[in-house]
């Protein structure tokens, strides 16, 4: 698993060094900042940012939302920020990470792996994956 401060920092966050911290910054709820960082880091334009926004947090309900996003909103959040830092882990190189999970990826059925990583068993399958391309494991 990637430290929690590299999740942290995917999700632009600052003050979050270890997982109990990173659980209750879940908890109290994440800053709606870091939904747009985090998925900024893979998308800089903000036109494409917002399709992969509005399938964490529907559309209405981000626009309505204020500062800070609600426990299961800051839970999908999460999620996605540990797949990407997950990916950049694997890769060692920001550019590679984005590549890859911009790229229709064979074994998830020709689907980005950062479109499946929006659910929880869909970030599993990405997860699997990218360990598996940093262990050298057939995929």
């Amino acid at each position: 698993m990637v430290a929690a401060g590299k999740i942290a920092e995917v999700l632009g966050l600052k003050r979050i060094h270890t997982l109990p911290e990173l659980a209750a910054a879940v908890a109290h709820g994440l800053p709606k900042s870091a939904l747009k960082t985090c998925v900024g880091r893979i998308f800089p334009r903000p036109a494409d940012q917002k399709p992969v926004i509005y399938r964490v947090v529907p559309e209405g309900t981000y626009k309505r939302r204020r500062h800070a996003l609600k426990f299961d909103e800051s839970e999908r959040t999460e999620r996605l920020a540990r797949v990407i830092a997950t990916a950049e882990y694997v890769w060692d190189d920001k550019e590679d990470a984005r590549a890859f999970l911009t790229s229709p990826h064979p074994g998830l059925e020709g689907r980005r792996p950062i479109d499946v990583a929006v659910t929880e068993l869909g970030a599993r399958r990405v997860e699997d994956l990218l360990w598996k391309v940093f262990y050298g494991v057939p995929v």
